[in-house]
């Protein structure tokens, strides 16, 4: 997966924990309804084995979440993600109490987001991140636009970028 030259840019050493949204990051923000009105969504394969990557190299994940719970639980077990929060209204108060059980702080976190319920969560994060097909609101604040839109290698570019930041 080809990195942009700005997100090579950042450094990452610092970085103990990778906070993801779900819509539009994970997935390209579509919710697929059938006739019955369940919902579902597409994940990219090539972000869960950024995910993996990125666990395996000892940096935690945690998926936090406005969206319905279902669909996420199953992809973070999967993926092994141990901290997965839905239907969350203050993802910033979730990430606060996180990092605190975590004992680490607010900028040793990176997040990655595409909507105005990021707003907050950017503002007090080390390294803010928005997706290439994120609202204005969100990539005019961000430290890092990503070059893949969301669910389509957005966040395996920030996890690769992560490993290979730690490697140096």
């Amino acid at each position: 997966m080809k990195i942009s030259q700005s997100t090579l840019s950042k450094n990452f050493s610092q970085i103990k924990l990778l906070s993801l949204d779900v819509d539009g990051v994970l997935t390209d923000g579509g919710i697929y309804y059938t006739d019955k009105g369940d919902t579902f969504r597409k994940f990219d394969a090539k972000d869960g084995m950024g995910i993996t990557l990125l666990l395996n190299a000892g940096i935690d994940v945690a998926i936090i979440s406005a969206g319905a719970p279902g669909a996420i639980e199953h992809r973070a077990k999967r993926l092994n993600i141990k901290y997965v929060y839905t239907n969350i209204r203050s993802k910033l108060d979730v990430l606060t109490s996180l990092c605190k059980d975590l004992k680490i702080n607010l900028s040793q976190v990176a997040h990655i987001g595409d909507d105005i319920n990021d707003i907050e969560v950017f503002k007090n994060v080390g390294i803010s991140i928005s997706v290439k097909d994120a609202v204005t609101e969100i990539s005019s604040i961000a430290s890092i636009v990503t070059s893949h839109v969301g669910g389509k290698g957005a966040v395996r570019e920030i996890c690769d970028a992560i490993i290979l930041s730690n490697k140096k």
